[in-house]
């Protein structure tokens, strides 16, 4: 499961770096390099939202995968 995370992760990144070049300079990246409105950029923003859908959904079960945000004791 840690792969699916990461690729999640990545597409997530991705996904909110061509709305910040969206949103700064009115250029979409997916689009220039794919296509606009092509069938691969649209398969793109579809897994960057599914992506987003899983990480909203599976946040608590990654954090306890990945043991993060809880400590062992120390003695």
């Amino acid at each position: 499961m840690k792969g699916l995370d990461i690729i999640t992760l990545i597409l997530m990144i991705i996904g909110g770096l061509n709305w910040g070049l969206v949103g700064f300079f009115n250029f979409d990246l997916v689009a220039a390099i794919c296509g606009a409105g092509t069938l691969l950029s649209r398969v793109i923003y579809c897994l960057v939202g599914l992506s987003a859908v899983y990480e909203i959904v599976s946040m608590r079960f990654i954090q306890r995968r990945w043991h993060l945000g809880h400590f062992a004791p120390t003695t």
